[in-house]
């Protein structure tokens, strides 16, 4: 057998060329950052490699550590270290082995040739002649069988060997595995230690072609596809012939890193879809790599800034109008990231835009005039939804011209005036347009008469007076205005505000009135137990000490006429006085019933109709009459002292 030295030089030259060369090319050149490329110092790795390869480089593959590492196990791979140590290592993991007793001591000579079995040791010469440390010690034991330093000697070289046969088999040099196991074989009683590498060393002569095989899939970019045929499949293979192949492992991790980066090239371009797809796939590859983990973490935080500015650009088209392609941005947004922070406030937004012009449900405004000094009256935004207009048969109060019940979608959002218009803004009105009111141009209205309890006609009575016919306060409701004089001052709300104003459909007043309610009145089915509107109260007086003949049991508002506007509590809206104070005009033609009535919110109108409808109760009127689905025709030219009107202004 030829001794460690002859060895050695032809390793020098074979080895360099062979070994070294196949492990360079396959590994480092496609498997880079799978090896440790580092000079190192002339630490033997092998009874047969005494020493390194002439390249210098130390090529063995990391193997991927434990999950959980004992402190013995901690540091660099064990295969990385001498021979020496990685056969220590593995003594210390095993039982010891039980000497038998040494019946005499070592003689002179004996320790002497043992000594120069230690020298051959520590010199790395294991075996390949006389002087080798398996020589010597085997010598050792010939002239004394039971000599426990020769046995330990010669249990080191046979463990010395198995751990450069399994550096040999880590880096697939099968040529030096086989040299080296055929002198372990010689070494008596090497079978135990033999056998397990010789199995490994077979399954190694299996896997090198196939790791060969998955090198050549993946320069010729056969990563994952096709199925069947790429260097994945391959690496598989590698592993369930060798589950601790370290080389097959880097494989995969390699073939996860490159789908990795199709998913980060995606994002580049801003396609999320492609790098969902491929964080999916490399998912089934290694699910619990950190390398995916990390590419997953660097994807969304991506995705989110990309979303994100997304989002500022649908912000920006939203405050531009351009509500179109305001929801184009904030849809691929919410697409790339669905739990973006912000998007469900841009929704509500955008909402608010479609169905209010960008006002909030509840929300209070007053449009300033164009060209003049002065705003229009203040309103405040209804929220849509659908409402039954109309009484069933059982209510209490019901009328024929209330039926059929039926339901009414309020689709598009629309501002009302908080209160009837007053005397004070109707007078800026016909000062600033110069419009004469029918009270002037078709002569007087009605007030109320004391002695009779009752309204009556008075030719003197205008839309500047109370409801006695006296000069009125600029706060209270202008009355004695007909629907013609209603829509004269809402046509110029428009052409001094820029703005759509109208009165207001009968289905945008009842919605209105009800706020939600079902019940007869809005706030309830029977009289109200708190100051709710200016009503016919039962404990109400006028000034000479009349009461009211139908009126509202226990009820006192203190008013005696219409009250200042804005005098009680809101309903839910936010809308005052709107089932009393003063009754008021719609736009609507008036029906007999609602058989044909639309069942949206805009007015039913018949060209050239001469009744409209008036809603909401009064300060006269009877509980039947201010029930919310009440409702009465009357000319458009009539003018009464119960009677006003609110505007409606389009978003």
């Amino acid at each position: 057998m030829p001794n460690t030295e002859t060895v050695r030089r032809q390793r020098a030259i074979g080895g360099a060329l062979g070994v070294a060369v196949l492990a360079f090319a396959l590994f480092y050149h496609f498997f880079p950052q799978a090896l440790h490329v580092q000079r190192t110092q002339n630490t033997p790795r092998s009874a047969l490699r005494g020493q390194p390869a002439v390249m210098g480089f130390d090529q063995r593959p990391q193997a991927a550590p434990p999950s959980v590492a004992s402190e013995i196990d901690a540091g660099p791979p064990i295969m990385l270290a001498p021979a020496a140590v990685i056969a220590a290592r593995h003594r210390e993991k095993s039982t010891d082995i039980q000497l038998p007793a040494q019946k005499t001591p070592d003689s002179p000579e004996l320790a002497a040739l043992l000594d120069r079995g230690d020298k051959a040791l520590a010199a790395d010469r294991l075996v390949g002649g006389k002087d080798s440390a398996a020589a010597l010690f085997a010598s050792a034991l010939k002239q004394q069988a039971d000599s426990h330093r020769a046995l330990a000697g010669m249990d080191e070289v046979r463990a010395r060997l198995a751990a450069g046969i399994e550096q040999d088999i880590a880096l697939g040099d099968a040529d030096a595995a086989r040299e080296s196991l055929a002198a372990l074989k010689a070494l008596p009683s090497s079978a135990p230690v033999a056998a397990p590498l010789q199995q490994k060393l077979e399954v190694l002569d299996k896997v090198r072609p196939l790791l060969g095989q998955a090198a050549a899939q993946l320069q010729a970019g056969k990563t994952t596809q096709p199925r069947g045929d790429s260097a994945l499949d391959t690496y598989r293979t590698v592993l369930e012939l060798d589950p601790e192949n370290a080389v097959a492992e880097q494989g995969i991790n390699t073939v996860q890193r490159s789908v990795l980066d199709k998913a980060l090239a995606a994002v580049a371009q801003n396609d999320f879809a492609a790098a969902d797809a491929a964080l999916a796939e490399a998912a089934t590859i290694l699910p619990e790599s950190q390398a995916l983990q990390d590419t997953r973490g660097r994807i969304e935080g991506m995705r989110r800034q990309n979303a994100t500015t997304m989002l500022a650009q649908a912000r920006s088209a939203l405050d531009a109008g351009n509500i179109d392609l305001a929801a184009q941005l904030a849809a691929k947004a919410q697409q790339i990231s669905p739990d973006l922070a912000g998007i469900d406030d841009f929704n509500e937004r955008m909402t608010n835009a479609r169905l209010y012009a960008s006002y909030k449900p509840g929300q209070v405004f007053a449009d300033r005039f164009l060209d003049t000094a002065g705003q229009a009256p203040a309103m405040v935004v209804v929220p849509t939804g659908t409402f039954t207009m109309g009484s069933p048969e059982s209510e209490n109060g019901h009328d024929a011209n209330e039926a059929p019940a039926h339901e009414v979608q309020v689709s598009k959002g629309f501002a009302m005036a908080r209160s009837a218009v007053t005397i004070g803004q109707f007078r800026d009105f016909v000062r600033s347009s110069g419009y004469v009111p029918q009270s002037q141009s078709l002569g007087g209205g009605s007030v109320y008469d004391e002695q009779s309890g009752g309204l009556r006609d008075d030719a003197s009575a205008t839309w500047q007076d109370d409801y006695a016919g006296k000069p009125g306060q600029d706060r209270l409701p202008v009355i004695n205005v007909s629907w013609n004089d209603a829509k004269a001052y809402a046509d110029w709300l428009s052409k001094r505000s820029g703005k759509t104003y109208r009165l207001p459909s009968e289905a945008e007043f009842e919605y209105a009135l009800r706020a939600g309610s079902t019940t007869r009145y809005w706030w309830g089915d029977g009289n109200p137990t708190s100051r709710v509107e200016n009503l016919t109260g039962g404990n109400d007086r006028s000034g000479s000490g009349r009461r009211w003949s139908n009126a509202f049991t226990g009820y006192k508002d203190g008013y005696w006429g219409p009250a200042p506007v804005m005098s009680f509590a809101p309903n839910p809206f936010g809308l005052y006085d709107m089932g009393g104070n003063v009754s008021e005009w719609v736009a609507d033609c008036w029906h007999d019933n609602y058989v044909r009535a639309p069942r949206t919110a805009e007015a039913w109108v018949n060209p050239g109709c001469a009744r409209r409808v008036i809603r909401g109760g009064s300060w006269g009127s009877a509980p039947n009459m201010v029930r919310s689905a009440y409702r009465q025709g009357a000319s458009a030219d009539l003018r009464n002292a119960r009677v006003g009107f609110r505007v409606v202004r389009e978003l």
